[in-house]
């Protein structure tokens, strides 16, 4: 019977859960591709949105073009490529009224165990509502609960942070309240949350600094491409739509491709492009120059080049140099420099998490999610009737999550087509597989929850997700039974 005690309060098809972007969009996958099954969507928090309702700090935007990172079934209809966290939130909310998901939320619902039965061929959820704990069960249970821990960041030791008689701040818990008008803010870190702020901070404050161990690549784009407004504007909207969707899809994948097969070349262009933007009395190096290949970590665009703009303002700066200790006022770096400091921002990353934490089991014997295999970067080894929503690295999250929307259905259908009521992939007997990375950047978070993520494998149908095209095809197209062991009867 499992671990948790057996009750069908609510029982449905496929429970999803997370109401973020990726949750929302298996919603409507679930509900247009398969109109006679039910589902739910478990959310922990009091609105949807996920990642874009929970970020609050200045000028929180997209770092994927809304293009692509948007609904394709609901396409962004705004000029500007990247959006802020706003309208990103009002976007998703708008979509999931209009198609009536939000009615199959239910708030304040976490999951804190599912338990697999193989006797009654269905998922027991554990679910906190309030504090009042309640059990459901699900034939399918979608995880679209992103990738990080919402409770905690990642932990970072800072020498001496327990001194500092300033405030101290993560981006991932920003004071609504914070005032930073006229202060001197250092920002810790390099990556896209660090490009962000700086600009934003460098509004108000009286001086940002942003002091970096290694420096990350950064792009200035246009916040609208002129080649979008034509299209748009001599185009009917289905085809502007089309047309600009692919044009997103297929260019940044071609720069991708082109950064991993010719490193120098693409660090030359990036290189010429952060050089036009610098003000003439900041070096290119060291700040620019990072120890690794373009798209080895994941690449830094700051529409319009704002984050150079502030640069050349003259109120904020870049220090690359490692912290030897936090001070009263600030802080004092290796090389013996001090920087004075009212706020300190720990932008330095988030801490990885699966499954929003759940406990996972099949038939009371918990899962040990870092020592199995992927199946086509949905499924998990040996875990029946589940998925795991986990986007891309090199493009939009949303991409991937379609995509895996897309094979669950197309597996549900097939699974009615053969009678029957579970699959799980298996490694064949025998078939020994060499384990790979399911996430395929060198990022310091990445690195550091290598031993809490699932593998990859290296070979068919175990491979790391390598493209959205790809997957795309296999969602629709490719092999549904290869490595899964089908049971139970309808």
């Amino acid at each position: 019977m499992g671990s948790i005690e057996r009750h069908d309060s609510l029982n449905v098809d496929v429970m999803i859960v997370g109401a973020g972007i990726s949750g929302i969009n298996a919603g409507y996958r679930v509900q247009t591709e398969l109109p006679g099954y039910s589902y739910a969507i478990l959310e922990s928090r009091d609105a949807m949105g996920g990642t874009w309702d929970l970020f609050r700090y200045p000028g929180i935007r997209s770092d994927s073009d809304l293009h692509t990172f948007g609904f394709p079934w609901r396409p962004w209809s705004k000029a500007n490529a990247i959006a802020d966290g706003e309208s990103i939130r009002t976007y998703i909310r708008e979509s999931a009224e209009q198609y009536g998901i939000d009615r199959k939320i239910k708030f304040h619902h976490k999951l804190v165990a599912a338990d697999w039965s193989s006797e009654q061929q269905n998922w027991t959820l554990a679910v906190d509502a309030d504090g009042e704990k309640r059990l459901y069960t699900a034939r399918f249970l979608l995880l679209s609960t992103g990738y990080y821990d919402y409770e905690e960041p990642l932990k970072t030791t800072i020498p001496g942070i327990t001194k500092f008689q300033g405030q101290v701040i993560h981006p991932q818990f920003w004071p609504e309240d914070l005032d930073y008008t006229g202060k001197r803010v250092i920002i810790i870190g390099s990556g896209a949350t660090a490009i962000t702020l700086l600009p934003n901070l460098a509004e108000k404050a009286a001086k940002v600094t942003m002091l970096q161990r290694s420096p990350s690549y950064v792009l200035a784009l246009p916040a609208v491409d002129p080649a979008d407004k034509f299209i748009r504007k001599w185009l009917p909207t289905w085809m502007a739509h089309t047309l600009v969707r692919w044009k997103f899809l297929v260019l940044p994948f071609i720069f991708f491709k082109f950064c991993r097969a010719f490193p120098n070349a693409a660090r030359k262009i990036i290189q010429k492009n952060t050089k036009k933007q610098l003000p003439p009395s900041m070096p290119h190096d060291p700040h620019f120059k990072p120890a690794y290949n373009p798209w080895e970590q994941r690449l830094c665009l700051c529409p319009d080049g704002d984050f150079f703009k502030a640069l050349r303002k003259g109120n904020a700066d870049i220090v690359t140099d490692t912290i030897r200790t936090v001070t009263a006022n600030g802080i004092q770096t290796e090389s013996g420099k001090m920087i004075d400091a009212d706020i300190i921002v720990t932008a330095t990353g988030l801490k990885m998490q699966l499954a929003g934490a759940a406990r996972i089991s099949v038939d009371g014997k918990p899962v040990d999610v870092s020592t199995k295999f992927m199946w086509k970067g949905v499924m998990l080894q040996d875990l029946p009737n589940a998925a795991f929503v986990i986007g891309y690295t090199s493009a939009s999250w949303t991409l991937g999550a379609d995509a895996t929307a897309q094979l669950v259905c197309r597996l549900l259908k097939r699974m009615d087509s053969l009678n029957v009521t579970s699959a799980v992939p298996r490694l064949p007997d025998g078939q020994k597989i060499k384990p790979a990375p399911v996430l395929n950047l060198s990022s310091t978070y990445i690195e550091k929850a290598k031993g809490q993520l699932p593998k990859a494998g290296n070979a068919a149908p175990w491979l790391p997700r390598v493209n959205y095209l790809s997957d795309y095809w296999t969602s629709n197209y490719g092999d549904v039974t290869k490595d899964l062991e089908f049971g139970g009867r309808l």
